[in-house]
């Protein structure tokens, strides 16, 4: 009796064929799910998988690849099997605690980090900062920055101090769990210390929940992503900047592509003035920000 012969994979191939098995799954972003599994289970980074692309993968390797892939195909995001996800070129790691951060926010970095270039030493408070991604890149860019952030979540802030200290700016990013809807918010921090504030905060309306894909809904947290009309934490975040900025410091939000305007219109109420609407990649209005009137 002849024994049923097992493949032999190599790496290139496996690729390949995970990429076609997905496509043809309706997965997302076939290719770089692929990769991200492949490399998660080899120790490999994902450009070192095409310089090792003809390396065998053995048995026992093919069998936990296989486990990560059934966690893909039944919804869960490829960065939570992972356990990492790439922003602004730096690795963070990410797991269900946090929202996975989009590329629309590296272009909120840019846009604070612009306004403070030409600074020697500036405070800067991060409200919502989720997996830390936004204040360790910007400490990463400007040593001068110390930076306070801020979450909700003591589930969330776990994260990013681990995030901040694999980076090593642990020592000029201090995490504090803090609510925004209580009047007691601004207790612990200095009035009139911060030359910006910087925000990507829940914004989808509670009657956009079902509507979002899938593996959002049920799997990044919700708390982090929808508010009962959107507007919520705008309001109260430019409340509070009032009294935390300097005369003349910036507050710098990302906002939901619809809701440029309204954002403004509450900004404006504040007291902010020079305005600004920026629009990302894919023309989309996604970038609000002003000056706190001296």
């Amino acid at each position: 009796m002849l024994m049923e012969q097992v493949r032999e994979w190599q790496v290139v191939d496996l690729l390949k064929t995970t990429e076609e098995f997905f496509s043809s799954k309706g997965v997302d972003e076939a290719r770089i799910g692929a990769e991200m599994l492949l490399s998660q289970v080899l120790g490999l980074k994902r450009i070192e998988l095409y310089l090792n692309y003809q390396r065998p993968v053995y048995p026992d390797e093919l069998e936990r690849f296989r486990g990560l892939c059934r966690q893909r195909l039944e919804g869960r995001p490829v960065q939570y099997i992972a356990g990492e996800q790439f922003f602004y070129g730096l690795q963070f790691h990410v797991d269900e605690r946090v929202l996975i951060p989009r590329p629309e926010t590296e272009l909120l970095v840019e846009h604070a980090l612009g306004f403070l270039e030409n600074t020697q030493s500036a405070r800067v408070m991060d409200i919502g900062t989720g997996s830390g991604c936004i204040a360790v890149t910007m400490a990463l860019r400007n040593a001068s920055l110390v930076l306070d952030a801020l979450d909700c979540s003591v589930e969330a802030l776990a994260v990013a101090r681990g995030n901040a200290l694999a980076h090593k700016v642990q020592d000029r990013v201090r995490f504090h769990e803090a609510d925004i809807f209580r009047d007691s918010f601004t207790a612990p921090f200095s009035a009139g210390t911060y030359s910006l504030i910087v925000s990507n905060p829940p914004y989808i309306p509670d009657a956009e929940w079902e509507l979002l894909q899938r593996e959002v809904r049920e799997y990044e947290p919700r708390l982090a992503l929808t508010t009962p009309t959107g507007m919520e934490c705008y309001r109260a975040i430019a409340g509070h900047a009032g009294e935390l900025l300097k005369p003349e410091g910036v507050l710098c939000f990302e906002v939901h592509a619809e809701g440029a305007a309204a954002v403004g219109a509450i900004m404006d109420s504040s007291g902010f003035s020079a305005i600004t609407v920026t629009k990302d990649y894919s023309g989309l209005d996604r970038i609000v920000s002003g000056r706190l009137q001296a």
